[in-house]
């Protein structure tokens, strides 16, 4: 271990990156990926990189709440020692990271990218060292059942296996099952994996599940289709249809995972470090595999620096059954250089050594 450090610099800068088609799911659409980059530079000249990836239809977050609460940190951040990360974390959330979770997410995503290049210590390692690769699904975002159709093909001839399917919003139950009918007949072998956002009322609930059935089309996973305090609800989803189901929007925090661990509501927790952070999501997973929860490592709309960061996370802690870190491939350009290594769905990073090993190209 090298010498106690201290933040020399801190900066942020918008991140806007266009997407080649919108992102959509249930609570809108997304064009481009405004997102935010963060440089921590430590006293010894080693720099680490961080990304905000807020994203408005997932939980109201914009980009300038999250320009705002970094801008703001700038004046007490410098000079701070950090080799206690976690307390430094935790004095961010405090101080305002907590109404910002993509901000907190930038700042200890780049404080750690510094301290482990500093260490000499790739961070899937630094996060516990089980291992180095994972499999991605691809999503079928929000549209028609035409456009549904031909992007799950377009999936399948990057041979991708596992395909996300965005449902639930206004257009309703019939639509998403017009749209999954249609997706079925290109890729009748690929798991689907069904993400409603907390966009799916109970009602719509039933009907897609009975309609999933006529269709012969059995999920590999229901990711929270219903609303995020609807634990009764999402309980009831998954005796009902048999089907295995993911809290997503309703697991924020440690004790989001324990609530819905004893409730017994899902099978599996999907942690997106843009919710709130690196010690929380290491929160969750801890809480995940103490109570026998699946894990799934998820995110916004985010550059390869911020999915790098979420795919050594999952692999270094192991014990993730899904990934989905797929959203660099619908960004029309990329501003860094390195990241994980992608060869149809699976994702390696082995061949990174310090940090994240993602930089500004």
């Amino acid at each position: 271990m090298s010498a106690r450090s201290l933040i020399r610099r801190f900066a942020c800068q918008p991140l806007d990156i266009a997407l080649h088609t919108p992102f959509g799911i249930s609570g809108g659409a997304q064009a481009m990926a405004n997102n935010v980059l963060v440089t921590v530079e430590l006293d010894g000249g080693f720099v680490g990189h961080g990304e905000a990836a807020p994203l408005p239809p997932y939980n109201g977050e914009t980009q300038a709440q999250a320009m705002a609460t970094l801008k703001a940190a700038q004046g007490w951040l410098v000079g701070r020692p950090v080799d206690d990360w976690r307390a430094l974390a935790e004095e961010f959330r405090q101080w305002g990271g907590a109404a910002c979770g993509s901000a907190q997410c930038a700042f200890e995503m780049a404080l750690l990218d510094a301290l482990n290049r500093r260490d000499g210590v790739p961070m899937w390692k630094f996060f516990g060292g089980a291992g180095t690769a994972l499999e991605t699904d691809m999503t079928v975002t929000t549209g028609t059942p035409e456009q549904a159709a031909a992007d799950a093909r377009a999936i399948r001839e990057r041979r991708i296996r596992l395909i996300k399917v965005k449902v639930g919003g206004p257009k309703g139950a019939a639509y998403d099952l017009a749209r999954l009918r249609a997706i079925h007949e290109v890729a009748p072998d690929s798991p689907l994996i069904l993400d409603g956002n907390a966009g799916v009322s109970r009602a719509d609930a039933t009907i897609l599940v009975k309609g999933l059935r006529d269709l012969g089309i059995k999920p590999a996973l229901l990711e929270q289709w219903l609303a995020k305090d609807d634990l009764v609800g999402m309980k009831a989803l998954g005796e009902e249809s048999g089907w295995p189901v993911a809290a997503d929007e309703a697991v924020c925090s440690g004790a989001d995972a324990q609530k819905i661990a004893d409730a017994r509501a899902a099978q599996f927790l999907n942690i997106k470090l843009m919710k709130a952070g690196l010690a929380t999501a290491l929160d969750i997973a801890a809480v995940a595999k103490r109570t026998g929860l699946g894990l799934m490592i998820g995110g916004n709309v985010e550059s390869i620096l911020a999915m790098t960061t979420s795919a050594c996370f999952a692999a270094g802690q192991g014990g993730f059954t899904y990934a989905d870190l797929d959203t660099p491939l619908f960004m029309a350009s990329n501003p860094f250089q390195g990241g994980f290594a992608l060869d149809g769905g699976n994702i390696s990073v082995a061949h990174i050594t310090a940090g994240h090993g993602v930089t500004p190209a």
